[in-house]
């Protein structure tokens, strides 16, 4: 311990040395960059020491800022396994009368973090943490500008720390009247020309949250009369309450896709005036989101950043383009049940607030209408503008989860088409579901036409009957048959190549990688049958070359069978979703089966009864086993020249059949990192369980090997020479268990995985077969011994018997099976009847006297 402590010492105390250097050089170096030379015409440096005392900086910390692309590197091909998420921070450490000094911290946002918690950028090389500059400058309050100057030593690509010498601009917030132009921080970072390293200039933006914000613009669109066309009639569209205005104007179906005119579709031909973007419309944003940046409940108004996306697949990238970007504001308006916003451009905000949107909540879903907001973006600026875009459609994307809002409902609108599809099936006696129960939602499996499986996914019930599902209690409703809507979400296998697998549905991708089909139907809880016709979308940003202008294929017809709510067998509902099109027809797709992964909720509480009293039969039969282990013990301790008469071969098994529990015991506790074990019913065995069961199970065997080593040494040491025959004998029963052993595996076939448990169950052979081969009467084997264990062999045959579940996981056929069970009880018993007979009458008694002596 001192030995390393006087290497630890000395290492910290250098690497302390390092950095206190470092610090120091830095401090020294801004110092000696000429402020004035960057700084004079924005914040004068101060001569009062009063000018900068008296004010305090906010604490900037954003992720809204680019370039800089040599200091942050760009992004790389490819996404990285382990995306960091980019941060910038501004911290003030000292504000002294005369200047201020601070610390700003830039994280770069491509890079990896390895599996022992390094960061590492793009191109490999280790970098200890974010970029640090070291800064010190002057604040002008009345215009709420920032200068400051500093360094920062850097590691380059080429792996040389060279010296970065910078100059930082920045214009904050107004905080005491903040209008939408005043109201975020916008800056940049530059390069200066004699430093040793340049980099490309780094924007930055920050939209703080302002308390004394008066929504000043979009009051005054409002008192004047917002212009844009109504979305849908106001009976038609959700109102906002207060209470739940802020939690319905922003989350993940603030996600938008941008649905474009059919003539800005057409991508060869230059089509002006269709992006929001500005210029030849060339480049057309996929996406739109709305990113609240604060929320004022009372006055129902609300401010955004609004971010023009492109992206095909995935989460987005945490990029920051100036030009895509705007700042927002928005209101209800009361008159017609709509949002409406205005946007300025944050590149051009002096004459850039002329973008409008108007967003609405739909009071009813359909099968082929689901959206959750729908809306439309527009201009108010003329034709002849360079910044005038044509009106584009936006409804909500498929991001987001199944929010219920308040007064929403589900419409039923393909009666027809179901009533085609869906025929009557004969009820039975069995008992199902009921169509409002939670068993009605499901994870499931899919594969192709060739069973194999490539996705995995979910079926929730969106509606049942008149309700939404969840929102009533269960088993309320007795309608049959039951009118009910799902949404079926499938995602493919990391590994499947899904649009070379299925290159029809690929187009229906959302951005969450999932394909989500929207359906409706009847269940019949009398039969367990769910038939329903169901839509999926046709996203453009899939499309690279669409083949129809359909924007959902609606030719999908989705059979589902729920088993009985007594069922067994692990999969509980199957089913089938198919294409009725042709299948030349480009929207065709091969049919999905679909194999549930969930128990029903009754079987599972069930089986957590059953798994307890597995639980108890486990440790009480391995308990047991140690006491009638412990009591043959004490029996040839009683009288040693018992154990020569002891088969070598029966504690052998004995002690294998042990070893072998506690080793997968073991196995089940290392194997998974939340230390529990998966059980044949689905559930699990929690770490104390198992924890105990191994105790027990571990003093079986060491008591065991007690026991082997004993006969062993007797078996050995022993000098009268009929002993030594026992020896020979030995052999004889050894040969005669074996040939048994491999004769049962060659003919019992596909039984023979299980047949491992026949043989520790008949444990007892090869003793009868010792002893009949050596004719002893000695009483080697104490009673309470050998019908102990035998009683334990039979307690899971009778625990099957008696519940009708299987101990161990088996398939039908096997050596748990009703016929199985029976013959092995009966051969249970048996043994032990012969091995007592054999104790009391000689070993030969059970053969007949012909054939005693050969």
């Amino acid at each position: 311990m001192i030995t390393s402590l006087t290497y630890i010492i000395p290492s910290l105390c250098c690497y302390y040395f390092i950095f206190c250097l470092s610090v120091l050089a830095n401090t020294r170096t801004s110092h000696l960059i000429p402020y004035n030379d960057h700084c004079t015409s924005v914040a004068p440096e101060s001569i009062s020491p009063l000018r900068s005392y008296n004010y305090s900086i906010p604490l900037l910390v954003t992720n809204y800022y680019t370039g800089g692309d040599k200091l942050l590197g760009r992004r790389p091909s490819e996404k990285p396994h382990y995306f960091i998420t980019k941060s910038l921070k501004l911290q003030i450490t000292r504000n002294d009368p005369h200047k201020f000094e601070a610390l700003l911290s830039i994280r770069s946002p491509y890079g990896y973090y390895s599996y022992g918690g390094s960061f590492f950028n793009r191109t490999g090389t280790h970098r200890a943490g974010p970029i640090t500059f070291v800064l010190s400058g002057f604040w002008l309050e009345s215009s709420r500008e920032l200068c400051m100057v500093g360094s920062s030593f850097w590691l380059s690509e080429e792996g040389q720390t060279v010296n970065l010498d910078a100059a930082l601009n920045l214009k904050f917030a107004d905080r005491k009247n903040p209008t939408i132009l005043s109201s975020f921080v916008s800056g940049i970072l530059k390069s200066m020309a004699n430093s040793s390293a340049n980099f490309d200039p780094l924007l930055i933006f920050g939209f703080p949250v302002l308390p004394l914000y008066g929504y000043s613009l979009v009051s005054r669109e409002l008192d004047e009369g917002f212009d844009g066309e109504i979305d849908i009639s106001r009976n038609k569209s959700l109102y906002l309450e207060s209470s739940e205005f802020c939690s319905m104007v922003s989350g993940r179906y603030f996600v938008f896709e941008m649905i474009y005119a059919a003539e800005c579709k057409n991508m060869n031909l230059t089509s002006r005036n269709c992006s929001p973007l500005g210029g030849d419309g060339l480049l057309l944003p996929s996406f739109v989101s709305l990113d609240m940046i604060q929320c004022s409940a009372d006055q129902r108004k609300v401010r955004y950043t609004v971010r023009f996306r492109n992206i095909t697949r995935g989460v987005f990238y945490e990029d920051f383009d100036p030009v895509w970007t705007l700042i927002a504001e928005g209101s209800w308006d009361e008159t017609k049940c709509r949002i409406i916003i205005v946007a300025c451009r944050i590149s051009n905000a002096v004459d850039g607030c002329m973008i409008r949107l108007s967003l609405s909540y739909p009071a009813t879903w359909t099968t082929r209408d689901d959206a959750k907001v729908v809306g439309h973006i527009w201009t108010n600026t003329t034709v002849n503008d360079p910044m005038y875009f044509r009106k584009i459609n936006v409804r909500s994307s498929d991001e987001n989860d199944m929010a219920v809002f308040p007064g929403l409902r589900y419409e039923y609108t393909e009666f027809d088409r179901v009533q085609k599809f869906c025929r009557v099936v004969e009820n039975n006696t069995n008992i199902y579901p009921k169509g409002n129960s939670l068993d009605m939602k499901f994870d499931i499996y899919v594969g192709n036409s060739k069973r194999q499986l490539f996705a995995s996914g979910d079926a929730m019930p969106i509606s049942v009957g008149n309700e939404f599902y969840g929102i009533f209690p269960e088993n309320i409703l007795e309608e049959y048959p039951l009118n009910i809507s799902y949404k079926i979400g499938v995602r493919p296998f990391r590994k499947i190549k899904f649009d070379k697998l299925f290159p029809s549905l690929y187009s229906s991708m959302n951005l969450r990688s999932r394909v989500e089909i929207t359906a409706e139907g009847v269940y019949d809880a009398r039969n367990g049958r769910l038939c329903m016709v169901g839509c999926r979308k046709l996203f453009s940003y899939n499309n690279k070359n669409p083949t129809t202008n359909v924007s959902t294929d609606c030719e999908i017809i989705v059979n589902f069978e729920f088993s009985p709510l007594d069922a067994r067998r692990e999969c509980l509902v199957r089913g089938i979703i198919r294409s009725t099109r042709a299948k030349i027809d480009p929207l065709y797709f091969e049919d999905m089966s679909v194999l549930s992964a969930t128990f029903y909720r009754k079987l599972a509480k069930q089986s957590e009864r059953r798994i307890e009293m597995e639980i108890v039969m486990a440790l009480i039969s391995s308990t047991f086993t140690c006491v009638f282990v412990g009591l043959q013990l004490a029996h040839v301790k009683r009288d040693p020249s018992l154990l020569p008469f002891v088969s070598l071969v029966m504690v052998v098994v004995l002690s294998l059949g042990h070893m072998i529990q506690l080793v997968l015991n073991f196995n089940a506790s290392f194997r998974s990192s939340r230390q529990v074990r998966t059980l044949s019913s689905g559930l699990f065995l929690g770490a104390n369980e198992l924890t105990a069961t191994m105790a027990v199970t571990m003093v079986s065997f060491l008591m065991e090997m007690r026991l082997l080593g004993l006969v062993w040494a007797a078996k050995r040491h022993s000098s009268d020479g009929n002993e030594k025959g026992l020896w020979f004998d030995e052999r004889k029963a050894c040969f005669f268990s074996v040939l048994m052993c491999i004769c049962g595996v060659y003919f019992l076939g596909e039984l023979r995985l299980s047949y491992a448990g026949l043989i520790l169950g008949g444990f007892l052979v090869p003793q009868v077969l010792f002893n009949i081969f050596t004719g002893s009467t000695e009483k080697a084997l104490a009673e309470c011994f050998y019908v102990g264990m035998s009683a334990i062999r039979l307690a899971p045959h009778a625990y099957v018997s008696g519940t009708g579940y299987y101990y161990a996981k088996i398939r039908t056929g096997e050596f748990y099976s009703i016929t199985w069970g029976v013959a092995i009880r009966c051969g249970i018993v048996v043994l032990a009847v012969i091995v007592y007979l054999q104790q009391r009458y000689g070993g030969c008694c059970i053969i007949p006297r012909r054939f005693r002596r050969l």
